[in-house]
């Protein structure tokens, strides 16, 4: 006899067959998902949302993912670098403007240069900031010293998204070579809360050969992880990419923006006091889906801080928001959605989750 959504709600743990249930759930038992997760966010969260500013550093990328916009395979983008004194002028911006944090983003590369300029930025943005900035990055592989000499120069958080956390679906959406070894990057992950990082990861929803099966996994696999942060969202192809000549398979986006919204309240019960970022790509789908995923757990919100000639040239995905929008309009837009959910902003907090606090203090109890 099948359980019903409530009596799995009131459970501590979650089996795969459970999860598949909750993510097909429709009608008041979706209701109930998102009543329970809100309960939670409210208890081991509260209402507090943190602002991480983000600059798209650069869209150069070694990388040849297949459902990518800036896939080094892609002629089109205009290939550029954020100039040290731009990346400064966003610091000053986040600062100023109360951020508490910021997000340096990029293509992956892993070369010595590249390396050597974002430590650089690191320590510039430190000192400009007198260490009141928090710094997230998000660069995908690297090298242990690479990440141990970030680390050192100041940034504290870092995520590597898996996209899918099953083997056989990660080569049907990546080249299986020796630039995309799934093995690599789960072991980035290990190493960089060895170092001492809060770690995060997230995967796409709506791939195409996906299931809800893989998603169920998924969550399975972020709680395995014990990760700090999660950032994830809906697929939305893009027509520059291998996996666009399956676009007629695809769910329909309104489902991708349902399950992502499941997901994301379902990550919030399974793991109560993590960082869970309310995505651009939710509201490249629906118009109040940053808002929609902020009321039923997410309390992360990256202002886009990266200068406006460089954005049409960092599309991941097709139809991405806030193109066209300078920093004061992304900040006065997303504060008004941040309020309309029922929320209000942590200003000038790094906003570190609770988990990566419990995780560290427990293990020096060890």
């Amino acid at each position: 006899m099948s359980k019903s959504i409530n009596t799995i709600l009131l459970q501590e743990e979650f089996s795969h067959a459970d999860l598949v249930a909750l993510l097909n759930a429709q009608g008041q038992d979706k209701t109930a998902i998102y009543t329970r997760s809100a309960e939670i966010k409210k208890q081991y969260i509260g209402n507090k949302v943190y602002f991480r500013g983000l600059v798209e550093l650069s869209n150069i990328c070694s990388k040849n993912c297949l459902y990518c916009g800036i896939r080094s395979g892609n002629p089109k983008p205009g290939r550029y670098m954020v100039t040290e004194d731009e990346v400064l002028e966003a610091a000053s911006f986040a600062l100023e403007n109360g951020y508490g944090s910021m997000v340096l983003q990029s293509g992956e590369r892993c070369d010595e240069k590249f390396a050597k300029t974002v430590s650089d930025l690191l320590k510039k943005i430190k000192e400009l900031s007198g260490g009141k900035l928090g710094i997230t990055l998000s660069m995908g592989e690297q090298t242990e010293d690479t990440y141990r000499e970030w680390f050192a120069n100041g940034a504290h958080r870092y995520l590597i998204r898996i996209e899918t956390s099953d083997r056989e679906l990660y080569y049907r959406i990546h080249p299986k070579d020796k630039k995309h070894d799934f093995d690599i990057r789960i072991n980035a992950l290990k190493l960089l809360r060895e170092i001492g990082y809060n770690v995060g990861s997230g995967v796409m929803i709506g791939l195409p050969f996906q299931t809800i099966e893989h998603l169920a996994g998924d969550l399975l696999f972020l709680k395995q992880l014990d990760v700090d942060m999660v950032g994830m969202g809906p697929f939305i192809e893009h027509e520059d990419t291998p996996l666009y000549e399956f676009r007629d398979s695809l769910w329909p986006k309104k489902d991708r923006f349902d399950v992502s919204l499941k997901m994301v309240a379902l990550l919030r019960i399974m793991m109560k006091d993590i960082n869970i970022a309310a995505t651009t790509a939710m509201q490249a789908i629906d118009k109040q889906g940053r808002e929609k995923a902020l009321k039923v757990g997410a309390n992360i919100i990256m202002p886009n801080l990266t200068p406006l000639k460089y954005r049409e040239d960092y599309l991941l995905y097709e139809d991405k928001p806030c193109l066209d929008e300078d920093a004061s309009q992304c900040r006065n837009c997303l504060e008004a959605r941040i309020h309309m959910a029922g929320d209000e902003i942590g200003f000038n907090e790094w906003g570190d989750s609770a988990h990566f606090a419990k995780r560290t203090s427990s293990s020096k109890l060890d």
